[in-house]
């Protein structure tokens, strides 16, 4: 039966690691979402996976998962790496696709993807879940209200300190390994969100360790009529995690933005702040999921709130930010 006519879209995950457990667990509270069936490249692994999180079918390969003719959309949970090349199967076997950030590993690589999503009228978005969170929609809604005047400067980090594993993949640079497309991605992709445009000036440094991948970096970034960004990321540092938007009235603070659950309202000549509290009872990947089911039910080929020109943007600064380093990965 076709989505529409269920009112329901059925999941495939493809992949059956840690982000992949994530996201099928919070499946439960998408609303619009029918957990159908796992993908991995052994059938005990995916048994075991569609056992612990209520699949209805596990394949023992991802080409079993693509063939199966009822799953209407696949979530890519494989290492970014293989992203390309899982997300092209998928389009090819006329699936739509969410796909875990980063996308891919360059522009070039996403490029393609986009071109056969469009050619093949197929759904395709980048599996940026802090998009879609309450705490986000909330800043964004202040924003739009002018409660903070006209936004100026933005302020953003995502760091953590990983264990001196030079095998790990965090630390290989034949897996895609630095700080970059693993932390970075997330401040980058909130800088594009809130100001809307990609920038006109980009400066960047980064520490490369023995292993050959980014550590920690910082950017910064200016947009028209003098704005900026200031955006820092690290694998091996643990930064402050959150995010501040300054405006001509006043700044909207977010603990954690990436996955928190509170923001903050500062108004200029307010002693207190404005707060909202996010009571969810998921992790937050149900939103994406919802968004992206949303989509394929109304017959939309993409999201507009995390658009393909969008990350296709996004990744083509970040290759932008890796040439200033002199950084090339091995697929290149």
């Amino acid at each position: 039966m076709h989505a529409a006519k269920r009112g329901k879209v059925r999941w495939g995950i493809m992949g059956t690691g840690w982000i992949a457990s994530q996201f099928a667990k919070d499946l439960e509270h998408a609303g619009n979402a029918i957990k159908a069936a796992v993908g991995s490249r052994t059938a005990g692994s995916a048994e075991k996976f569609a056992a612990e999180y209520g699949f209805e079918h596990a394949y023992a390969s991802y080409d079993e998962l693509l063939r199966d003719a009822e799953v209407d959309i696949i979530y890519v949970a494989t290492p970014h790496p293989v992203h390309k090349e899982n997300v092209m199967a998928c389009l090819e076997a006329g699936k739509a696709v969410l796909c875990e950030k980063p996308f891919t590993m360059n522009s070039r690589q996403l490029e393609q993807l986009v071109e056969t999503a469009r050619e093949r009228k197929l759904f395709l978005m980048e599996g940026m879940w802090t998009r879609f969170l309450p705490t986000i929609a909330q800043a964004r809604a202040w924003i739009a209200e002018g409660r903070i005047g006209q936004v100026r400067m933005v302020q953003a980090d995502f760091g953590f300190r990983i264990g001196w594993e030079p095998e790990g993949r965090l630390l290989n640079p034949d897996l895609g390994g630095g700080a970059l497309l693993d932390a970075g991605v997330y401040p980058i992709s909130f800088a594009s969100m809130i100001f809307g445009e990609q920038p006109q000036h980009v400066w960047s440094t980064a520490h490369i360790g023995e292993t050959g991948v980014d550590e920690q970096f910082s950017v910064l970034l200016s947009y028209s009529d003098g704005r900026s960004a200031s955006l820092n990321g690290a694998i091996r540092l643990n930064l402050n995690n959150e995010a501040v938007i300054y405006g001509t009235e006043g700044r909207i603070r977010l603990p954690f933005f990436l996955a928190g659950k509170e923001a903050y309202l500062h108004v200029n000549g307010q002693d207190e702040p404005g707060k909202y509290v996010d009571d969810r009872a998921c992790i937050g990947y149900a939103f994406e999921a919802e968004e992206a089911g949303r989509c394929i039910l109304q017959g939309r080929m993409e999201s507009s709130t995390m658009k393909l020109d969008e990350s296709l943007e996004i990744m083509k600064l970040m290759d932008t930010v890796r040439r200033q380093w002199g950084l090339r990965y091995k697929s290149e």
